[in-house]
């Protein structure tokens, strides 16, 4: 997560808060983006961008956090209405609802993530993308379904736990 934070910190000193344009749904695409990108090099065994599985998780992982954010304060007209510190501290504030989820699971399900494939997390999160896809076409309302908030950090938590098996291995 440090590594994730770190990259979100750089890309907010170069780029700003241009990610508060982008309406949930938008969110949801890039994050699809990225899971698709990472099936298809788990797929074909190789990659035409020199850029890996990893960068596409951690990727994730920052969509993620942006989804959050995006869904508790609404999409901003203009870019400029969040500074670098309050983007960060909202980073900070989910990342840890995030973490504090995954270990309440970790727990319930007995760390069955370390028994998993890479490719299982990426699919999980492709069929989470799915499931708030048909979300946001119901218009959030679900009739005993989670919400988007609760896919955004499974998908989180997926891309971390493909990162920790990338980094460190069975």
């Amino acid at each position: 997560m440090d590594e994730c934070r770190s990259l979100f910190a750089k890309k907010l000193h170069d780029y700003g808060a241009a990610w508060r344009i982008m309406r949930p749904s938008s969110v949801t695409d890039q994050i699809y983006i990225k899971a698709n990108r990472i099936r298809s090099i788990e797929t074909k065994g190789v990659s035409m961008v020199n850029e890996g599985i990893r960068s596409e998780f951690i990727a994730i992982v920052n969509y993620a956090i942006v989804g959050l954010i995006q869904l508790e304060r609404g999409f901003a007209e203009v870019v400029d209405d969040m500074s670098q510190e309050e983007a960060l501290a909202a980073y900070d504030k989910h990342a840890q609802s995030s973490l504090e989820l995954m270990l309440r699971k970790n727990h319930d399900y007995d760390e069955a993530w370390r028994g998993m494939l890479v490719s299982s997390y990426t699919d999980l999160i492709l069929m989470k993308i799915f499931r708030t896809k048909q979300i946001e076409a119901l218009g959030g309302e679900t009739l005993v379904s989670e919400g988007i908030d609760a896919n955004y950090m499974d998908m989180m938590n997926y891309a971390v736990f493909g990162l920790i098996k990338l980094t460190f291995g069975e």
